[in-house]
């Protein structure tokens, strides 16, 4: 039986339950984030934190969460969950106001910390890649000025529903979105990046996409290095013909290289040699050095 993190407490998965009054369960007013673990430290919690806490204001949900003490309070989720690297999931739930929209602020939202193991991910995933499969549903615009990682999910869903009726669904694809003026907006799960004659190139937020942590990272270690960043719209011919090398960024996969790109037609594209690009494997190892030393210094807090 699995422990939660509810509310600063600890609930099994079967005590811990949302009430149907609740405008998260409701109206689907509810914020997450997800993160790794790297010595059981969450990464770059503070710039999660920062994300739901303006997600939470723009909603009038009221939400005070401290980086430490929560970081205590996901190690407690994880220990008593038996592991020592995870998969976090924290969520804020609106709180009860029964039917009808709101007039005022939300002044008891539910927080809910869900901790599960990784993924297993092979190493092969690093160095041969994952496809890429454009998709025929368009990006929704977002709920505000920018996108909220919000528990409103269903053009997601719906992209995931279309992904799984491709042949490139079996090898682990990713799906992509495009914006209603054709413009590549984001995966499924992640955010994208192309590689052409040694620029990194990522659709701008006015595009409606989530602005990712992970995404910021690895613009900040870019430039940190010295490559070019541009973000700026791009479309299919960037995608199918014009770049070197692509990736997309989640927190959890960290960066995973797109090696071939299948249409709507399913037709096949290779991406550069078919394998992780010299530019992708830099910037995955500055990052995942970067994310182990920070883990380091929150482990000796």
């Amino acid at each position: 039986m699995a422990m939660i993190g509810w509310n600063g407490t600890l609930l099994t998965d079967k005590d811990a339950v949302i009430p149907v009054g609740d405008h998260g369960f409701l109206y689907g007013l509810s914020l997450f984030e997800t993160m790794r673990t790297y010595k059981g430290q969450p990464f770059r919690l503070e710039q999660h934190l920062e994300r739901l806490h303006e997600g939470c204001r723009a909603l009038g949900i009221k939400l005070s969460l401290e980086a430490e003490p929560l970081r205590m309070h996901i190690q407690e989720v994880m220990h008593a969950n038996r592991l020592e690297e995870a998969y976090i999931r924290l969520t804020v739930s609106a709180g009860e106001q029964g039917v009808g929209l709101p007039t005022g602020d939300y002044l008891a939202p539910t927080v809910i910390v869900l901790a599960k193991p990784l993924p297993d991910l092979p190493s092969s995933l690093y160095e041969q890649g994952k496809p890429l499969q454009l998709l025929r549903i368009r990006r929704n615009t977002p709920e505000g000025e920018i996108r909220f990682k919000s528990g409103h999910y269903m053009n997601n869903i719906l992209a995931k529903r279309e992904l799984m009726q491709y042949e490139s669904a079996k090898l682990g694809a990713e799906g992509l979105l495009f914006t209603a003026e054709g413009d590549a907006a984001e995966g499924i799960v992640s955010n994208i990046f192309a590689i052409s004659e040694h620029t990194l190139f990522t659709p701008p937020i006015h595009t409606g996409i989530l602005p990712g942590i992970t995404r910021a990272v690895t613009i900040e270690i870019a430039k940190q290095l010295g490559i070019p960043v541009v973000e700026r719209t791009f479309g299919r011919e960037m995608l199918l013909h014009e770049c070197d090398e692509l990736f997309i960024t989640t927190s959890v996969q960290e960066l995973v290289p797109i090696t071939a790109v299948w249409d709507e037609a399913n037709h096949l594209v290779q991406v550069g040699s078919g394998k992780a690009g010299p530019l992708t494997i830099r910037l995955l190892e500055a990052y995942r050095s970067i994310a182990w030393k920070e883990a380091q210094v929150d482990e000796n807090r």
